[in-house]
């Protein structure tokens, strides 16, 4: 030890203390590179439980959105339904066999993302769900809803619900079939887009109206310029 601090000159002292300092810089850089090495696994980490949390919820959402109406998922494939309407069955049948579709395929999305990123028990009940859909019976997704209720709420470290409070049966989530309008609407842009092809004339007056309403909006931005608009007391855009 005495061989190795030196103090009896200033050559000695001063190899001491360099020394010393690349010994400290040495270790303080072992211990920085060890600190950020368990920062980046930690953030891994709180992404990936975040990313797992994200989806799990959502399929929650899908799986117990609703607690009345029919609380189990319809099987029937979309060519069932085709089958179904070119037997006679139409107008109301329709849309409700549509929502009926939409629904299962949303269900089946978040079955198997439950199978990807659950929990032991949660993927056993996923997986009985899917087999039931695939064997074409009807399924219950209540205890599945469950099981993902009470690990989310232990993940985001949530009190627990009390056991004495009855909470009912809940089902998947019922999804709106999409209009008679939008599709109407979407037919009539496909027979305008046709019209367009086949004569120039209809092209020509379509122009014109399209460079008559670019110049009334401009004309309108222009007015608009001149006074300030509050964004907080703005009214929402109308969907």
């Amino acid at each position: 030890m005495r061989n190795a601090i030196d103090f009896s000159s200033w050559s000695g002292l001063l190899s001491t203390l360099l020394g010393l300092a690349v010994v400290s810089l040495v270790a303080v850089g072992i211990r920085l590179l060890f600190m950020q090495t368990v920062q980046r696994r930690r953030e891994r980490e709180n992404r990936q439980i975040n990313e797992r949390l994200k989806t799990l919820i959502a399929a929650y959402k899908v799986l117990g959105g609703s607690f009345t109406g029919n609380l189990s998922v319809d099987p029937t494939h979309l060519r069932d339904h085709r089958q179904r309407q070119a037997g006679g069955i139409a107008g109301a049948s329709e849309s409700a066999s549509e929502r009926r579709r939409r629904i299962r395929d949303a269900v089946e999305a978040a079955l198997s993302d439950v199978i990807l990123l659950g929990t032991e028990e949660q993927v056993r009940l996923a997986a009985q769900a899917a087999a039931e859909l695939v064997a074409g019976r009807s399924v219950e997704v209540a205890a599945l809803v469950t099981s993902l209720r009470s690990f989310i709420r232990h993940a985001l470290d949530l009190d627990a619900i009390p056991s004495g409070l009855p909470i009912p049966s809940q089902g998947p989530l019922r999804i709106a079939a999409g209009s008679p309008s939008r599709r109407g609407g979407g037919g009539d842009r496909e027979g305008a887009g046709g019209g367009s092809g086949r004569g120039g004339g209809g092209g020509g007056g379509g122009a014109q109206s399209a460079a008559g309403m670019g110049a009334g909006m401009g004309a309108g931005m222009g007015l608009a310029g001149g006074h300030a608009i509050d964004p907080d007391h703005a009214e929402p855009p109308v969907r």
